[in-house]
C-alpha cells in the first residue's frame, strides 16, 4: 500500500509573514522549497479576516505549484469565487465561524445535506476534488456520500489529545471509522495536531489513508530542524507505515 501523500499547511508561514507587513517569508518560495524537498501537495486555509494566507496567495500559488494545491476554508461568498477562479486541485470545506482561532469540529453533513449539496455542485461542475472536514462517525460519512463529496478530511485534534495517554483508545475510532469510509468508496484524508510523535502510530492504524494536511507542527519543527529535514522526517513517518 503506497504512503499517505504529505500536504503541507503554510498558514502559520502565512502569518509570520503579516506581521510585519512586508513579503518575508515569500510564501511561494516556501512552497516550492516544500515540493523540493519532497511535499507531495501544499494547502492553505484563507479565512474572512485573511489573518494568515490571504485570498491573493491562492492566485500566486496556483501559477506554481507542481503537486497538488488544496484550499481549505468555510464555504462564503469570496472563498467560493476565489476557488472557482482559481480552480485548485482539491477543496476542503470546514464548518468554521468566520472568527474562529482553528478548526475544531466537522461538519454535520446530514442536517446540512442541502446547503453542502449545493455548495459542491459547481466545484465538481469545475473538475474540482471536493473534500469535506468530518468527525469519525458512520452517519456523517454517509452524509458526506449523499451530498456528492469526493473525499472526507478526518478532523484528527481528539486522537492527538488522547494519544499520550492511551494510543490504541484514541485511534480506535478513527480506524473504525477509517475502515467503513473506505468501503464505502470515499476518498480519505486527514489532518489536524498530527505531529512526529503521533503520525507513524495514526497511519498505520488509517487503512486506505491518502492524504495528510500539517501545518502549525511541522512548521514549529523547522523552526528546530530546518524546512528540509523537517518534511524528511514527516514523510520517513508516513514511510514506515506497514
Amino acid at each position: 500500500m503506497r504512503p499517505a501523500r504529505l500536504s503541507v499547511n503554510l498558514n502559520k508561514v502565512a502569518l509570520i509573514r503579516n506581521g510585519r507587513g512586508a513579503n518575508y517569508p515569500d510564501l511561494v518560495k516556501v512552497a516550492l522549497d516544500c515540493e523540493k524537498f519532497g511535499a507531495q501537495g501544499i494547502t492553505i486555509h484563507p479565512r474572512p479576516d485573511q489573518r494568515h494566507a490571504r485570498y491573493d496567495d491562492v492566485y500566486a500559488l496556483k501559477e506554481v505549484v507542481q503537486t497538488e494545491l488544496n484550499i481549505e476554508g468555510y464555504p462564503e461568498g469570496r472563498f467560493l469565487e476565489v476557488v472557482l477562479e482559481t480552480k485548485p486541485h482539491q477543496v476542503t470545506l470546514v464548518p468554521d465561524a468566520p472568527g474562529q482561532l482553528t478548526s475544531d469540529h466537522g461538519w454535520d453533513t446530514v442536517g446540512r445535506a442541502d446547503f453542502l449539496k449545493e455548495i459542491l455542485a459547481p466545484f465538481k461542475a469545475a473538475g474540482i476534488r471536493t473534500s469535506l472536514f468530518v468527525d469519525p462517525n458512520e452517519r456523517m460519512i454517509d452524509g458526506a456520500l449523499a451530498v456528492g463529496a469526493d473525499r472526507i478530511e478526518f478532523y484528527t485534534g481528539p486522537f492527538a489529545s488522547q494519544f499520550s495517554g492511551d494510543p490504541a483508545r484514541a485511534v480506535a475510532p478513527f480506524t473504525a471509522a477509517c475502515r467503513y469510509a473506505a468501503s464505502a468508496g470515499i476518498g480519505i484524508n486527514a489532518g489536524h495536531d498530527l505531529n512526529l510523535h503521533n503520525l507513524t502510530f495514526f497511519a498505520n492504524n488509517m487503512p486506505g489513508l491518502q492524504e495528510v494536511s500539517i501545518g502549525h507542527a511541522l512548521v514549529t519543527d523547522a523552526l528546530y530542524l530546518g524546512l528540509k529535514e523537517t518534511i524528511r522526517q514527516y514523510l520517513a513517518c508516513l514511510s514506515a507505515t506497514t
